[in-house]
């Protein structure tokens, strides 16, 4: 059976390179960019891939547009910060080859962070949507970020043994960007409630805890402390740009100022 890998991407200049060199074993390989201004494009194009340009309304129509370019039966699935790992390679041809139990599998990811491998705080392994799945099985909910997905086929969702490379942050400053951008596109998903800072400051709180110590963070040392401190930033901003949007402060205003009448001339 052919396959066709598709990854999604804006502004990768620095990743879209690794993370195609990596699927160059698939029979068809799809770059859906959202109009990059950097040489994503140009980069991908020169390693082979097809580019495609989807207009970005969210993760999930994203991800269901670019399923729609993928002309073969079986689709993988990779972001532009996930690399594939030769035993991955291994076992979806072997999955490939033979007859395939299940329609969509879930694939574990290994991650790596501030110089090592994660092995607690959530991140291993973790999961996200199926990434291998024959097409027309799947559909994802056309959320604007962490967007579900819907099977379309009776069988279950298998799983893969082993697990893709995935480099989430490779500074500081994308730690932040990310924070800042997620938390901008999850306040969609809180429009029809009501927020307080109370409630941001409680939310974030919480995803710190649960990252920290009941994912066993702390095992991690300082990746896992910053990892847990990430997820307390976003969650914390995502409600806190909630709570500004449903309270529109206004600007202060004054009038324009001009020297007064009885002000010494120069």
């Amino acid at each position: 059976m052919n396959l066709s890998a598709y990854i999604i991407a804006y502004n990768e200049a620095k990743k879209i390179s690794d993370a195609i060199s990596s699927v160059l074993w698939a029979d068809e390989i799809i770059v859906a960019d959202s109009a990059s201004t950097d040489e994503t494009a140009q980069i991908a194009t020169d390693l082979g891939a097809r580019v495609i340009q989807i207009p970005f309304h969210g993760f999930g129509h994203l991800r269901n547009q670019a399923i729609k370019a993928c002309t073969h039966e079986w689709i993988f699935s990779l972001d532009t910060d996930e690399q594939c790992t030769p035993e991955v390679r291994d076992e979806i041809l072997t999955i490939l080859t033979g007859t395939p139990a299940h329609d969509a599998y879930l694939v574990p990811r290994r991650n790596y962070f501030m110089g090592r491998w994660i092995k607690h705080s959530g991140w291993y392994p973790n999961f996200r949507q199926p990434q291998l799945f024959r097409k027309g099985s799947m559909r994802y909910v056309e959320s604007p970020v962490h967007e579900g997905y819907e099977l379309l086929t009776y069988k279950p969702v298998g799983h893969l043994e082993h697990a893709i490379w995935q480099i989430p942050f490779r500074d500081f400053e994308e730690v932040v960007k990310k924070a800042n951008r997620y938390s901008s596109l999850g306040v969609l998903k809180l429009a029809d409630q009501r927020v307080s800072m109370r409630t941001a400051l409680f939310r974030g709180f919480w995803a710190f805890l649960k990252h920290y110590v009941a994912k066993r963070g702390f095992l991690d040392g300082w990746p896992g402390f910053v990892i847990a401190f990430g997820n307390f930033e976003g969650t914390f901003y995502r409600y806190a740009k909630r709570f500004e949007q449903q309270e529109m402060w206004p600007l202060p205003k004054q009038a324009p100022i001009r020297r007064p009448d009885n002000a010494p001339s120069k």
